[in-house]
């Protein structure tokens, strides 16, 4: 099932999405409480100057009003030809790498031309938590397919209905922030059966913090969505327990499958080069059956980043929303953690999963069975360059994360130093990611 034809014109979606942001200036990420639920954005929004500064770098602390999709103006529906001279430069930074490392880049510093280079492009990888992306972009579809015509109506659905977490929530060792707006009292708990957040709030553990039964829970949703129609806003607790009890579990496969995959396919993903099969805990995928495996490769992880700074994940506004939860304001990590990209805003998505060969023992993120990690990244530099990046790896007995950040400074040198950029250009005013553990 495709998301519904948005019945605004592609013009109109164009301008009010990129023009018109859906929620007030200023008041998202950093001070989105009022508009989400997302009760850590509360806390961050009363530090001090001070502690704020010491928690976020300064690329962490844009407003909402910044946050605009780079290629609206100018949609990419393919990737282009490989530019021959990035091409050149970006294999002349590997020589010394795990020849398992893949990677693509893609520069869209505006004013100039678009340049795109890749190596290893098809090499499939087990994509870890990056598959999230795909999660959140059923949701999206899901939350179009409900509300056509009425983009406020899908975010007031996500602030306004809360869900329990049930067996889907179970089990993950990654850990979610609790913030009380009243005591003030912050803490950080793993998520139980009986946990109860908003939609926003969901979609946020999911991408913020890695969480799997969050993770698992947003695909849960978006499946009810598919499945109740008009009565998924009134859907209670006990009557989605009902219908997963008594539904044929190769009825929930199949429709769990389409959910995650229907998307990514719309936009000329093939099964090949992006696909999620298996919900990411084990209540989870005890209730919604495993189908077809997950994989994913630099290639189709590129044309997802692409088609979401084109408008084209579900439509021009979910985009923009999708993007808005990727500058998450929270620790960056790996990739994101290259002390060059502090000034830089950062929209990120980490993953990893590791495993030992039997009778053996190995250290976390040290896997010697199979050892990925991997990271989509876009990168706004201050100067104006605009970039995107997808990478993965799979190096056996060594934890990756410093490398990937070796290879965030070495491709933003190579990016900024060949394409020369005018700050003039910038696109943007004003003043991430994080995740552990198997994510």
């Amino acid at each position: 099932m495709k998301c519904s034809p948005f019945r605004l014109s592609f013009f109109l979606a164009v301008l009010v999405a990129v023009v018109f942001p859906w929620q007030p200036a200023g008041s998202y990420p950093i001070e989105g409480y009022a508009d989400t639920g997302i009760e850590r954005l509360l806390r961050l929004q009363r530090m001090d100057s001070t502690r704020l500064v010491r928690t976020l770098p300064y690329g962490s602390r844009h407003s909402l009003e910044y946050i605009r999709l780079n290629l609206m103006a100018d949609p990419v529906f393919e990737l282009p030809e490989v530019d021959a001279s990035l091409q050149e430069e970006i294999e002349q930074i590997f020589p010394n790498m795990h020849p398992s490392y893949s990677v693509a880049v893609f520069d869209m510093t505006p004013g100039k031309p678009y340049r795109y280079a890749e190596r290893n492009p098809t090499a499939g990888y087990q994509p870890g938590s990056v598959g999230k992306l795909a999660v959140a972009t059923a949701f999206f579809c899901e939350l179009q397919n409900l509300y056509p015509d009425s983009i406020q109506k899908r975010w007031d659905l996500m602030e306004e209905k809360v869900v329990q977490a049930g067996p889907f929530g179970v089990y993950d060792h990654h850990t979610i922030p609790l913030f009380n707006p009243e005591t003030e009292n912050y803490a950080r708990k793993r998520v139980d059966e009986n946990d109860r957040f908003n939609l926003y709030q969901w979609v946020d553990h999911m991408l913020s913090v890695s969480n799997n039964g969050a993770a698992s829970i947003v695909w849960r949703e978006a499946l009810l969505m598919r499945v109740f129609g008009a009565d998924y806003p009134e859907l209670t607790y006990d009557e989605m327990m009902d219908y997963f009890r008594t539904t044929d579990r190769t009825t929930l496969r199949d429709i769990g499958e389409d959910i995650v995959n229907g998307p990514l396919r719309d936009m000329g993903i093939d099964g090949d080069a992006w696909r999620l099969g298996t919900m990411f805990t084990r209540g989870a995928s005890g209730i919604v059956p495993p189908k077809g495996g997950s994989l994913g490769t630099v290639r189709g992880l590129m044309q997802w980043l692409t088609a979401l700074e084109s408008g084209r994940v579900v439509d021009a506004p979910s985009s923009l929303e999708l993007k808005r939860l990727l500058y998450m304001t929270d620790r960056r990590i790996r990739y994101a953690h290259a002390p060059v990209l502090d000034s830089a805003a950062v929209y990120f998505k980490s993953g990893s999963l590791y495993g030992c060969k039997p009778g053996t023992s190995c250290g976390k993120y040290k896997g010697n069975r199979m050892n990925y990690m991997n990271s989509i990244a876009i990168v706004e530099q201050p100067d104006g360059a605009r970039y995107l990046v997808a990478l993965m790896s799979n190096v056996l007995s060594r934890n990756s994360a410093y490398d990937h950040q070796v290879l965030a400074t070495r491709i933003d040198k190579v990016v900024r130093q060949t394409q020369a950029v005018d700050p003039s250009e910038h696109i943007g005013t004003g003043e991430d990611s994080s995740e552990s553990g198997n994510d």
